[in-house]
């Protein structure tokens, strides 16, 4: 599909309407532009990266990261173990939601209640905890089934709600989104962090102003903070360079130069732990809307391992990527403990193999599937998808794509509705059993293992090892059993691997930021000079 021209001038007044006309911003105000939207404004449903970057903002864990990714306390001030499955944690006084309501011990056993809720996604962020006990208004201990090597970071994303707000909105349940159910908590919120979100249009705007009674001093100097999903490219780029956002965090990887040569702006680069992949439906006996019936190709790793080898990874960085990718063999991107170089090195494409493959699994002539990929989340998600479709055709594998908004694409996958899709994993916790557990592990019907896992991935090998993982406490041991999982995912092709993303952003040059690699800007470390 042939890209939309990149007009520079005449932008205005698209511009101004895609962006509310916003018009000019205080030195206090900050305008963030990117491609995709929020899903819901509940800190608990989804587990999408966008969606965590915003809420952020606005919900707070027991525990948060700083600057240099060290954890740090938050709504917790204090914790000791007073056992290998016992930690306790001393809560932080005197905070309050901002609705006014008083954080505490209630809340964090609520929210523990809520986040577990199976409609949802992010039961990862608790796994491994049984129980929370109330000690007192303000000290609670966690329950361990097991020792937790990674609970600090785990937690950071376990945001907590006023459980007295969401009693008095009729929001204890999370709504079901895949099922495109919302309640009072898809569209509102009340945390304790430094912003408050003050009103959501989808796909136009999202809205925040400064919590004034927040715990903490912020870093930056940010009083009122936009986020504008701006789909268009060239829209989206034309908003930076004009002055109407001060910062742009999907930057289109062919401008990437021409902003660098701006006096205007600054290029913030730094690496993310995102890995972007093809889910194959693995589970099903018959796969659906394929033109084999009565079984499921993709149940051989034969197949699997041909679609693997018809791709090839460097002309998609070259031509697509413009350098901006690394090509991968495994699921987790450098800089997620348990990655190792040696291992992500994928194989150079190889068709005479794939179609060798393919004819031992008995589809000669290969055959048809539908293919899922989102049009607005991941850098050029949709042209990469045209040109694997392209790959894939080439030894027989005629995929057949359908591109949607990451709104409706997410929804239809988790309805189990997508044989094959495609995906980006963010390592929200930098630890490789977050990958593992979440996406490969057996589903077990609404708890952490498998969570986000809606390609029906079953291997009771690789169980076993994410199972040890969990709680391992020698980082030799632990680093062994991560080693040996990943391999597992990449030797039985239960994923496939495209690249880890690069991910640079662009701002105003009156703008400073830290770049983060998990793509989550922080406002509370920004300043607008």
């Amino acid at each position: 599909m042939p890209r939309a021209p990149r007009p520079w001038l005449g932008v205005a007044l698209a511009t101004a309407l895609a962006l509310g006309a916003a018009g000019g911003a205080s030195a206090a105000a900050l305008r963030w532009a990117a491609q995709n939207d929020v899903l819901t404004l509940d800190p608990h449903s989804q587990d999408h990266t966008t969606t965590s970057a915003i809420l952020q903002h606005a919900y707070e864990g027991l525990t948060r990261y700083n600057e240099q990714w060290e954890v740090e306390p938050c709504l917790a001030t204090k914790w000791t173990t007073v056992s290998p499955t016992q930690w306790r944690f001393e809560l932080r006084r005197g905070v309050k939601f901002h609705d006014g309501s008083p954080f505490t011990a209630d809340d964090v056993i609520f929210s523990f209640q809520r986040i577990r809720q199976p409609q949802g996604t992010m039961q990862i962020y608790v796994t491994g905890i049984k129980e929370i006990k109330k000690i007192d208004d303000y000290t609670i201990d966690l329950i361990l089934e097991a020792p937790q090597p990674i609970l600090l970071r785990n937690l950071i994303d376990f945001r907590i709600m006023s459980k007295t707000w969401a009693e008095k909105n009729k929001a204890t349940q999370q709504a079901d989104y895949k099922s495109k159910d919302e309640n009072f908590a898809s569209r509102n919120a009340s945390g304790t962090g430094p912003f408050k979100i003050t009103g959501w249009q989808p796909d136009q705007k999202v809205t925040m102003e400064v919590n004034k009674s927040w715990w903490d001093k912020p870093r930056g100097n940010i009083t009122e903070l936009s986020y504008l999903p701006i789909k268009s490219d060239p829209t989206r780029v034309a908003a930076l360079v004009t002055g109407d956002v001060d910062m742009l965090t999907d930057v289109p990887v062919q401008d990437v130069l021409k902003l660098k040569q701006d006096p205007k702006l600054k290029v913030i680069e730094g690496p993310e732990t995102r890995t972007i992949f093809f889910a194959m439906d693995l589970g099903s006996d018959e796969l659906r809307g394929a033109s084999v019936k009565g079984k499921n190709p993709f149940k051989d790793a034969r197949v699997r391992e041909a679609l693997s080898l018809a791709i090839d990874r460097e002309a998609i960085k070259r031509s697509i990527m413009r350098g901006m990718s690394v090509p991968a063999a495994l699921m987790v991107a450098p800089g997620v403990n348990g990655h190792a170089a040696d291992i992500d090195k994928p194989l150079p494409p190889d068709l005479p193999k794939a179609r060798k493959l393919l004819a031992e699994a008995g589809y000669p002539s290969g055959f048809e599937v539908p293919l899922n990929c989102p049009n607005n989340r991941y850098i050029n998600d949709e042209e990469i998808c045209l040109a694997v479709v392209s790959m894939w055709s080439k030894i027989g594998i005629q995929a057949r794509l359908v591109a949607q908004p990451m709104s409706q694409h997410s929804q239809l996958f988790q309805r189990f509705e997508s044989p094959l899709f495609m995906l980006g994993w963010g390592v929200s916790t930098r630890d490789a059993l977050y990958s593992l557990q979440a996406l490969a592990h057996t589903r077990t019907g609404g708890g952490a293992d498998g969570s986000f896992n809606f390609s029906k991935v079953s291997d009771a090998t690789l169980d076993k090892l994410i199972d040890a993982a969990k709680s391992e406490t020698d980082a030799v041991k632990r680093d062994a059993l991560l080693r040996d999982a990943l391999l597992r995912v990449r030797d039985q092709h239960l994923f496939i691997p495209l690249h880890h993303q690069v991910r640079p952003w662009v701002v105003r040059a009156n703008v400073d930021t830290p770049h983060r690699s998990n793509d989550r800007p922080e406002a509370r470390f920004t300043t607008v000079k």
